[in-house]
């Protein structure tokens, strides 16, 4: 069965038959896990496997937020702590040539723990430049306050990815940093001119040949006063298509966060309509899947070409390396730049 035009959850760490059923009937182009998912590597790989046999493709997509710090899905003690971004910004590194490296090195390593898995897409880099007086929800995930230090380090990480064999999702597009409110809880207003939001969007444009990014479910008042971006054609086609000039995989953030209103259908419906190419649900609520997968059509024409092109940018075999070796390397580094 061809796939559809989103990207869905799971409510804990096996299928139940009804979600089992409902994947076999809805065929969704991918799945995304969370912590209610995992609890050991045997237990994930056997999940992830499980995921795609409902569907019938051994390379459907299967997504995570792994970026370090405080959104880690996985952890201790079977995986890695990670730093948040923020970490790696403000080490004291003398040569911007070895913190770039770092960057790219820990990724690496995120890489190696997920392909094992057989998880193949991270949610990262956080592009996203935070301002004073914003809300923390970005933080300390960013990797700076500047935004050519953030386009830089967030190359370093999606190369990183992409040698472990790994598809990065460049986050949240064009923009969260500004934000006057958490997108999980409310709608965040922007309303700063155009020629300011210039340098949110930068990084962003550094970054228009990555394969694939994450919506901001923010409204930018000096583009569209009424919706945020993940629904706005204004924003979609006028700034992500055009003046960003990304042509990868748009996928929308979360449809269940509470930033967005309305049924579930049409939460899908709108966004797809808008320019995304396909609708991402992330809490495992069945009802609301169910809802999600009506208003999402079989992946077509540009989404079709988009999600074909991304997912060709990671079926080579990864980096050689060693992990061990390298996680001795990257503590000592971040030890000596404390």
């Amino acid at each position: 069965m061809a796939p559809r035009a989103f990207i869905a959850g799971c409510s804990g760490p096996v299928l139940t038959p009804e979600e089992a059923a409902f994947f076999r009937e809805s065929a969704p182009w991918g799945f995304i896990l969370f912590r209610r998912n995992i609890q050991d590597p045997a237990q994930v790989a056997a999940l992830t496997t499980a995921l795609r046999a409902t569907v019938g493709r051994g390379d459907a997509p299967i997504l995570v937020d792994q970026e370090g710090g405080r959104v880690q899905r996985l952890g201790p003690p079977h995986w890695r702590k990670y730093p948040a971004g923020r970490a790696f910004g403000q080490a004291r590194l003398n040569d911007p040539l070895q913190l770039r490296e770092t960057v790219r090195l820990s990724a690496l390593l995120m890489a190696h723990d997920l392909l094992a898995l057989g998880i193949t897409v991270d949610c990262l880099p956080v592009l996203d430049v935070p301002v004073a007086g914003a809300h923390d929800v970005i933080g300390d995930r960013a990797y700076a306050a500047d935004p050519q230090t953030v386009a830089v380090l967030g190359r370093a990480a999606a190369e990183g990815l992409m040698a472990g064999g790994v598809l990065p999702v460049m986050k949240h597009i064009p923009g969260h940093g500004r934000s006057n409110a958490d997108s999980h809880q409310s709608l965040p207003v922007v309303s700063v001119s155009r020629r300011v939001l210039q340098k949110d969007f930068l990084p962003f444009r550094i970054n228009a040949d990555l394969p694939m990014a994450m919506t901001a479910h923010v409204v930018y008042t000096a583009i569209d006063p009424d919706q945020p971006a993940t629904t706005s054609g204004r924003v979609i086609r006028g700034v992500i298509r055009r003046s960003i000039g990304f042509d990868g995989l748009l996928m929308s953030d979360d449809l269940s966060m509470k930033a967005l209103s309305g049924g579930f259908r049409a939460r899908t419906e709108a966004a797809l309509a808008a320019g995304c190419d396909v609708a991402l649900h992330c809490n495992g609520d069945l009802a609301e899947m169910r809802a999600v997968a009506e208003g999402a059509p079989v992946l077509a024409g540009k989404a079709k070409r988009r999600a074909g092109a991304a997912l060709a940018r990671i079926k080579h075999l990864p980096e050689p390396f060693d992990p061990v070796d390298a996680a001795a390397r990257l503590d000592a580094v971040l030890a000596a730049g404390a």
